[in-house]
């Protein structure tokens, strides 16, 4: 039996099909992003499962995490892999580790050297909520948040403490960020 093109116009798509499509049309596509580590051997110690728990944090907030990266404290190496994640077009670069005051702490300079515009906001509601949660190197870090390109970058502190509630605490306004991002066009 052929079915005839004036058939096929007369079938009404089933309600499994529009409930489907409706969803596949609601559900946006998670926000990409990657996970830098940085320190000079911090995160090569056996057993040290950082980038899990930090992947698994973003992973509760709908990021899909596309890569952890581990990199030495030193400038130049830091910005080419934050540069990489742009590159890339993820929406969330997240640097941990080397926001202190130490000689070897230079992720905020290698982080400014990338992004087009701070959000100090960003920046200032880690610091605050670190300080409440009782994260000394969170409430003490030099971290920042900026945006460069269509990507957020944002530097948190290393304590498992501070990844906590800095994850807590930027998922939100990350998300805010991605959606403005994502919702301007440039005109010609």
């Amino acid at each position: 039996m052929s079915t005839t093109l004036d058939a096929l116009e007369n079938v009404e798509p089933d309600d499994a099909f529009l409930r489907a499509t409706e969803l596949a049309e609601d559900t946006p596509a998670p926000s990409r992003a990657i996970i830098v580590l940085i320190g000079d051997h911090r995160y090569e110690a056996p057993g040290d499962n950082t980038h899990e728990m930090v992947a698994e944090l973003l992973g509760e907030y709908g990021y899909h995490v596309d890569g952890v990266v581990r990199t030495k404290s030193k400038k130049s190496e830091i910005r080419k892999v934050i540069e990489t994640g742009v590159v890339g077009g993820v929406d969330l670069v997240l640097t941990v580790g080397a926001t202190g005051v130490g000689p070897r702490d230079k992720a905020p300079e290698a982080t400014r050297a990338v992004i087009d515009k701070l959000v100090p906001g960003v920046s200032q509601a880690v610091r605050s909520s670190g300080q409440a949660c009782g994260a000394v190197d969170a409430c003490t870090s030099r971290g920042i948040c900026g945006v460069s390109g269509s990507t957020v970058v944002v530097n948190l502190a290393p304590s498992r403490q501070a990844i906590r509630d800095g994850v807590a605490t930027i998922a939100p306004l990350v998300d805010h960020l991605i959606s403005e991002l994502n919702s301007y066009t440039v005109q010609k």
